[in-house]
């Protein structure tokens, strides 16, 4: 089931710029700043778009993950709240707060809670295919979405949302190339624990392959990010581990000190490890490279989910503990 999710996401990207362009978005007076609440799947789509405009977008982009919002949220702020199944308790109470506000407030969902407020309240909504079993399946949709408000609201041009749609044909053309990469990846790191490193601007590249190898593979593994890596975990490097395979998500256009930073730490880390992997991306332009990134993890997690014989789309301790706040 979750393969046939993953090797679905090219058309996610493309049916998604769909839903945007159908989108009844109304303009607000003033944007001075843009406040994004999520969790899970649905709050990783804001790290993404997070990283994507930092170099365009004119306001301030944050996002949050959890109950509260900051008190500088008000007028001249557009908060937008994502959460695919729309029953989301952390982004409900953070809604809850968005609307006492007086921010202008966007909801992306698929239905629940947060979609029949949204009718209630009057508030604008891009309502989401609900067909997907799986939220963190819905990458796309989420990211999306939120291109999608910030060029309807004119604070991006339309590049990112082209570079979306040549993600979609870039994926289609390297799927068999990527399902091959993501194999061999998944056979070096069975049995390992997963250290995941990317240049700081491709975190949310290494946060997407962190909790995918958490809820897909069930295994526990870290990531870091150069070149701040460099500046404290470096350090930790001081003994032989072969229980620990390193992954590198890397770009060719990488900025160069980063580069050599990559390089130097290699050297050094390979004397503690025998399992040093590097992946370089495909694509012209960083968000094709971040989305071919995020699909070769993608697939690794799931081959490696059938290495270790789980099912991948199981997340019954998550049910549990909502069960288990349900009650309290």
């Amino acid at each position: 089931m979750m393969d046939t999710l993953i090797a679905r996401f090219p058309d996610q990207l493309d049916e998604a710029l769909a839903i945007g362009r159908k989108a009844h978005l109304r303009q607000p007076d003033q944007i001075d700043q843009v406040f994004v609440t999520g969790l899970g799947g649905s709050g990783i789509g804001g790290d993404f778009v997070a990283s994507f405009v930092r170099d365009s977008c004119q306001v301030p982009y944050i996002v949050s993950k959890g109950y509260s919002i900051p008190a500088w949220v008000g007028k001249g702020t557009l908060a937008i709240a994502s959460s695919y199944s729309g029953n989301t308790e952390e982004t409900l109470a953070a809604l809850d707060k968005l609307l006492l506000s007086g921010a202008k407030v966007v909801i992306i969902s698929s239905g629940g809670k947060m979609s029949a407020l949204a009718r209630e309240k009057d508030l604008d909504l891009i309502e989401l295919p609900n067909d997907w079993p799986s939220p963190r399946a819905c990458l796309g949709f989420s990211l999306v979405q939120q291109l999608v408000i910030l060029h309807r609201f004119g604070l991006i041009d339309d590049s990112s949302l082209t570079a979306i749609t040549h993600s979609a044909s870039l994926l289609r053309e390297e799927m068999t190339d990527i399902q091959a990469r993501a194999s061999r990846i998944a056979d070096l790191i069975h049995g390992k624990t997963t250290v995941i490193y990317s240049a700081d601007r491709m975190e949310p590249v290494a946060v997407r392959f962190r909790q995918q190898l958490n809820e897909n593979s069930k295994v526990l593994c870290w990531h870091h990010v150069l070149p701040e890596m460099n500046h404290n975990e470096l350090v930790g490097w001081r003994d032989k581990r072969d229980d620990l395979a390193v992954l590198v998500f890397r770009n060719h256009d990488d900025y160069d000190r980063t580069q050599m930073r990559m390089d130097i730490t290699k050297e050094v880390v390979s004397h503690y490890t025998g399992t040093f992997i590097e992946t370089y991306s495909k694509g012209n332009h960083f968000i094709e490279q971040a989305m071919y990134h995020v699909h070769l993890g993608d697939w690794i997690s799931w081959y490696l989910a059938e290495l270790r014989g789980v099912d991948a789309i199981e997340v019954r301790v998550i049910d549990f503990l909502k069960g288990e706040l349900a009650g309290r």
